[in-house]
């Protein structure tokens, strides 16, 4: 078959910040590349095209998400292909470097590119001699390259020093050759974020600024400064994809609750996380609930901020889709969900449970008092406020006892603020304050400006 750019269809996931993509290989099949247990937007393409997807390829062993390759197998029939050395536990086509897979007018190249993992495979696409493009996973992605810090510290520099081997490996293809990464902006598998997901040979060579270190221990030194934090969660999940997700038939349920049945999942362990937008949150919650509004970053601060193991009950307002709380969290691996409360709040304070409230406040309204910047590292070093207490919201259940009295707590917008004011509130603070804004509204309320330094948000 003959190629166009209208056979790939780029799958994105805005939460994760990670694209997968899907390849119309011209006769009623398909090739996935990356693809997320959560495969709604998938399903949703290869209906519109009439496709059954006959490959599902996986670059790496994924931290960050659980694949959807084994999913795919038993939903499609889809061989799953991914490196031999990455001792999956499923049926697979183990690849090596240099393996061809013959899509069927096209061929799919397996390229050996370690450094994000050690198992790291990029595919190239060929169409006899011309090669199209390469689907580069977590090694080279727009203007950066993949973080090599996620299988532990004692490694990150070997696998830096491996990356930069691939990355080079990989620009010496045509200029003309198209990439296609999985990790973009918003992925904290990207070292840094860029705002762009896909790019060229060419274009890398001009302004990827890791290939223009002049030598390995350049290149090494910039991308090892580049790393920031990352989920918890990416601890589990590498291990899972290894031993593959387990297979779901439908959407998995979220049971409806009634407030004593809450009261009694309470009593024994379980965690309440509160998705209702900040607001309302603010306005009155359970006491000891979790924030985390229900939008694009939902699966990051669940797997960030609570444990796997602690049944999960979601306390939920008008209109809100119980079907994408399910798939953020499943997604990730996060499948003990007890259920939602029905009928909200409401239905709680009316078969009397107890109320907190969380004061959530325009920049003109706030004290001036302590300021508590809860954003990544560098978001603050981009521009904060003089003074700032700064602490990672990610960190911040560790360190809950630093946090003076009556801070005023804050993010970019205000979501993760009051995340961070629940958890200040469950560990016992009471009087802090969420920002209903960032740090520039409340430096032009106070008179006062911010301190800016490198960075860029993340």
């Amino acid at each position: 078959m003959g190629f166009a750019d209208d056979h790939l269809i780029p799958l994105v996931d805005e939460g994760l910040g990670n694209s997968a993509y899907l390849l119309d290989l011209g006769d009623g099949r398909a090739l996935a590349v990356d693809a997320s247990r959560d495969l709604r937007a998938l399903h949703a393409a290869a209906r519109r095209r009439g496709l059954t997807v006959a490959y599902a390829a996986d670059t790496h062993l994924h931290a960050d998400f659980l694949s959807g390759a084994v999913q795919l197998a038993h939903d499609h029939g889809a061989t799953v292909l991914a490196s031999a050395t990455g001792r999956r536990a499923f049926p697979h086509r183990g690849l090596v470097d240099g393996d061809e897979v013959d899509l069927g007018g096209l061929t799919l190249r397996a390229l050996a590119t370690p450094g994000h993992t050690d198992e790291h495979l990029s595919y190239l696409l060929l169409d006899g001699d011309q090669q199209l493009g390469v689907f580069t996973g977590g090694s080279l992605i727009v203007d950066s390259a993949a973080r090599t810090d996620l299988l532990g510290a004692d490694r990150t520099e070997e696998l830096a020093r491996a990356q930069y081997r691939s990355l080079h490996r990989l620009v010496a293809l045509p200029d003309a050759t198209a990439v296609w990464p999985t990790h973009g902006a918003g992925s904290f598998c990207s070292a840094p974020p860029g705002a762009e997901r896909t790019t060229t040979i060419a274009a890398q060579k001009h302004t990827n600024p890791l290939l223009a270190a002049p030598d390995e221990d350049t290149f090494v030194q910039r991308l090892m400064a580049s790393l920031g934090s990352c989920p918890a969660y990416f601890d589990l999940l590498t291990e899972h994809n290894r031993r593959g997700p387990a297979l779901l038939v439908g959407t998995p349920p979220l049971p409806a609750l009634n407030a004593t049945q809450v009261k009694d999942l309470l009593a024994n362990g379980s965690q309440v996380v509160d998705a209702r937008p900040a607001a309302e949150f603010a306005a009155g919650h359970i006491p000891g609930a979790i924030s985390i509004p229900l939008r694009e970053q939902f699966a990051t601060w669940l797997g960030w901020l609570l444990p796997d193991t602690a049944p999960l009950v979601f306390v939920t307002g008008a209109g809100q889709d119980l079907e994408e709380i399910v798939w953020q969290a499943y997604k990730i691996g996060y499948e003990r969900l007890a259920g939602h409360l029905a009928g909200g709040m409401p239905a709680w304070l009316e078969a009397g449970g107890a109320q907190a409230t969380t004061a959530f406040a325009s920049a003109d309204q706030t004290p001036d008092g302590p300021y508590l910047d809860v954003r990544q590292e560098a978001e603050y070093a981009a521009g904060h406020v003089p003074g700032a207490l700064h602490v990672e919201l990610g960190d911040l259940a560790d360190h809950t006892d630093g946090i003076p009295a009556g801070a005023v707590v804050a993010c970019g917008h205000g979501e993760r603020a009051m995340t961070a004011a629940s958890l200040l509130e469950r560990a016992g603070h009471t009087g802090v304050t969420v920002l209903n804004g960032g740090p520039a509204e409340y430096a032009a309320a106070h008179g006062t400006r911010l301190d800016a330094t490198e960075g860029g948000e993340r």
